[in-house]
């Protein structure tokens, strides 16, 4: 008779662990209208190495007459079916464009959630090459960094690169879509509505979060001042709050990289070693950005031997 009720037990706890499985698997995840069909999930300010859960990006999507763009999928599959539940909440069209800003996996690994709609998935012509070669690190560090959270979650080339722009319609709504030179990452993409003058940048723009480089500082600081040019009401950066104030975002931003590529010029010049400037460089941009030292120490350690060569 014991026996019975255990097994009895465990067959109603396996049947109400997999509805809360489910449930969810099946949540949505929280988005803003920041703008007229325009959606927006902050992400947190974690970083890779310290509570990191996928979900550190901002990602969202943009609804047409005909169809939706989704920008961005986050940091895993389990992100990328919230995101993608999160617009079968707020809409029953197509899912017709994947776009991905840059290479950076807290921005793509979500790409695997949306095979079953079929869209057609784009990014910047150097994208395909560079998921190929960190695809195998990408993929082990995330198994590090999230366990069984890390299931599912792949890396999904695109089906179509944008070399200079591009021109999707998603019905009386179109988005532009422009490639960039080496800035952030060398396979950065900015996307652009129209409908609402809202500048999606990608990890061009960081507000509030250490600006992370893993390209080329010198060329960031030329494309910042580009981005100042477009005339948008909003601007969705890749990290931080969506700003009404692009052009003041973009200006802090430029004065931490400012700093950071003078310091370490100075530091080179007084014969420091890289150590010595990751201790120094920036220092006074500090109390301004959120994970400063891990950050900043990241990309003195990037940027010193490169500057050395000047």
């Amino acid at each position: 008779m014991q026996v019975l009720i255990s097994s009895r037990l465990l067959t109603a706890l396996l049947v109400i662990g997999s509805f809360v499985s489910l449930y969810a698997e099946a949540a949505p995840l929280s988005v803003e209208e920041v703008a007229q069909g325009v959606y927006v999930h902050q992400g947190a300010h974690e970083d890779f190495d310290e509570n990191y859960h996928g979900d550190i990006a901002n990602i969202g999507f943009v609804v047409g007459k005909e169809a939706v763009a989704v920008i961005d999928t986050g940091g895993s599959y389990k992100v990328g079916l919230a995101l993608k539940q999160a617009v079968r909440h707020v809409t029953k069209l197509p899912i017709r464009y994947v776009i991905n800003t840059h290479v950076h996996p807290d921005h793509i690994f979500g790409n695997a959630a949306f095979t079953d709609e079929h869209p057609i998935f784009i990014g910047h012509v150097k994208l395909p090459a560079d998921m190929a070669r960190r695809k195998d690190i990408y993929l082990r560090n995330l198994q590090k960094e999230l366990g069984a959270d890390a299931e599912k979650s792949e890396v999904i080339a695109p089906d179509e690169t944008v070399s200079k722009s591009l021109k999707i319609d998603l019905g009386k709504r179109v988005l532009q879509l422009t490639a960039w030179t080496t800035s952030h990452t060398d396979t950065d993409l900015t996307v652009f509505d129209a409908n609402t003058k809202t500048l999606w940048t990608g990890d061009l723009l960081f507000i509030e979060r250490t600006p992370s480089i893993d390209g080329d500082i010198k060329n960031w600081l030329d494309v910042i001042d580009v981005l100042k040019s477009i005339q948008a009401d909003m601007a969705i950066p890749g990290h931080g709050p969506v700003t009404k104030n692009k052009n003041e975002a973009l200006n802090n931003e430029r004065r931490y990289l400012d700093t950071l590529l003078r310091d370490v010029r100075a530091s080179i010049k007084n014969g420091e070693d890289m150590n010595q400037a990751m201790g120094s460089a920036a220092k006074n941009e500090k109390t301004r950005w959120v994970l400063f030292d891990v950050v900043n120490r990241r990309n003195v350690n990037l940027i010193y031997p490169v500057l050395e060569w000047e």
